[in-house]
């Protein structure tokens, strides 16, 4: 069981933001904090654009800014942050942006593993890995197995995914399982569909964030998604900061979720 993370008025390093001051705090119903965000981190390429800076720049900004949105959103009470890092879709770039993409992840790995250990961050993934080189894999692995004690958040890092995919993959596992005989077609329910995919581990998350003004799901946590509030920004995703998460967490608080009722 993960503990209570408490607001802290300590920076863990000098690299972090302030954290949220009393008043915003006071903001937030600590019963009704989103136990499960996801984010679709949209618009590094415009954000570069618009500044004469290079693509990578504008990805480089963006790993900046997801260190700085875990922190916050760690210190908020949610307990899973899965972002939509780099999709199926997203091997059709060149192939420099895609190389520089594979870097600034090893990278990002590296430099930041110490530091999510330290904030009790546990890092996973959703995604097909394989198609991913060997030093990423590698970088992921070993940041896996350092990050594995982390009882405050899980950072979930969707690489080389796409919700379509995980879906086909669940599929397979699903007939696999019936041709085996360990499995029956009346046992096939959506409990044991979700159990088959890769966030089985996790709730469905409560609210899906998007990054840049774009509205669109494009391909990412299909089916978890289904009554998942949804919150859209036209913030680019390098300029979204501890405090658009806060607006967005204080948005779903004013929700009423029905599910259907």
């Amino acid at each position: 069981m993960k503990k209570k993370r408490m607001f802290s008025s300590n920076p863990l390093d000098s690299d972090q933001q302030e954290p949220f001051s009393e008043q915003e705090i006071s903001l937030v119903d600590p019963e009704n904090v989103p136990h499960h965000v996801a984010i679709i981190m949209d618009g590094n390429r415009r954000w570069a654009q618009r500044r004469g800076h290079s693509v990578e720049v504008g990805h480089q900004q963006g790993t900046e800014r997801l260190s700085q949105v875990v922190r916050a959103a760690s210190s908020l009470g949610i307990r899973a942050l899965t972002v939509y890092a780099f999709s199926t879709e997203n091997w059709k770039r060149s192939s420099f942006e895609v190389d520089s993409l594979m870097f600034l992840l090893e990278r990002y790995l590296h430099n930041k593993r110490e530091i999510m250990v330290k904030e009790g961050v546990k890092l996973e993934t959703i995604g097909d890995l394989s198609r991913l080189p060997e030093n990423v894999r590698n970088a992921l692995d070993q940041t896996k197995k350092a990050t594995q004690n982390g009882d405050q958040i899980d950072l979930i890092l969707a690489l080389n995914y796409g919700g379509r995919d995980e879906i086909r993959r669940a599929c397979l596992k699903l007939i696999e399982a019936l041709e085996k005989g360990s499995i029956e077609k009346k046992e096939i329910t959506e409990s044991l569909f979700s159990q088959n995919l890769d966030t089985a581990q996790w709730p469905d998350p409560d609210i899906l964030i998007r990054s840049s003004g774009d509205i669109r799901i494009s391909n990412f946590l299909v089916w978890q998604i289904s009554y998942s509030e949804i919150y859209y920004t036209d913030v680019l995703w390098p300029d979204f900061s501890k405090n658009h998460l806060l607006q967005a967490v204080l948005e779903f608080q004013k929700r009423k979720r029905r599910f259907g009722s």
